[in-house]
């Protein structure tokens, strides 16, 4: 029996268009988290929590009457502080010691931030609605909606920033030559305290899922 695909080509368009969509948005989680495992030597099991908390941020200024497309550009600098946070509370207590107790350690951030949010936000799925619409191709055969082009952009946009900081600045540099060799860094007088902080925030800012429009944001639970 043919698959379907082969029998309506234009299903795997319309595959093909939303994974490119929903693989842009992954990349660049999967950025933040490489920066982090370079830099840090850690592995973030929290790395889904962040996500979706950013997703809340997000909602939680829709409930306040701001549009989506801002709180999708805000909610990153928040996630920047809560990731910085973090660090200074929990991960700077793991870095340099054995990976098994980073990974415990950002797993038991998982765990509460996962019953926080289902203590705040409850278990029910919510909807931010951006009303950009939908574009339609192939005479309506195959429909994007807006928001997720809108979200693909903007996290190229800021991807684009990221590597341009990185290359550029004196913290980017900084951040680069920990992750070459930490401790040469260090005799060479990079404070690699301020460039793991650094480092943790802008690994929670990047993992703030981009979703805008009609898109849910779900709770995370051990339970599901």
């Amino acid at each position: 029996m043919d698959l379907l695909i082969f029998q309506a080509p234009i299903l795997m368009v319309q595959a093909l268009m939303d994974g490119i969509l929903l693989g842009i948005l992954f990349a660049l989680i999967a950025y933040g988290m490489a920066l982090q495992w370079g830099v840090m030597n850690i592995i973030n099991i929290a790395q889904g929590e962040l996500v979706i908390l950013g997703g809340y941020i997000a909602y939680t200024m829709y409930l306040m009457g701001i549009h989506p497309a801002f709180g999708v550009i805000v909610s990153p600098i928040i996630m920047f502080f809560i990731g910085w946070i973090l660090y200074k509370l929990v991960i700077c207590r793991v870095v340099d010691r054995d990976l098994f107790i980073s990974i415990l350690a950002t797993f038991g951030i998982s765990i509460l931030t996962q019953q926080l949010m289902n203590f705040v936000f409850g278990s029910d799925v919510v909807v931010a609605q951006s009303n950009f619409g939908t574009t339609m191709l192939f005479n309506s055969m195959v429909t994007l909606p807006n928001s997720k082009i809108f979200a693909a952009v903007v996290s190229v946009i800021f991807a684009m920033l990221l590597v341009l900081y990185m290359r550029r600045s004196k913290l980017g540099r900084a951040i680069r030559a920990t992750a070459q060799n930490a401790r040469a860094a260090k005799i060479l007088g990079v404070d690699t305290e301020s460039v793991y902080a650094a480092t943790f925030g802008i690994n929670a800012a990047r993992s703030e899922e981009r979703r805008v429009g009609k898109e849910c944001r779900s709770r995370w639970s051990p339970y599901h």
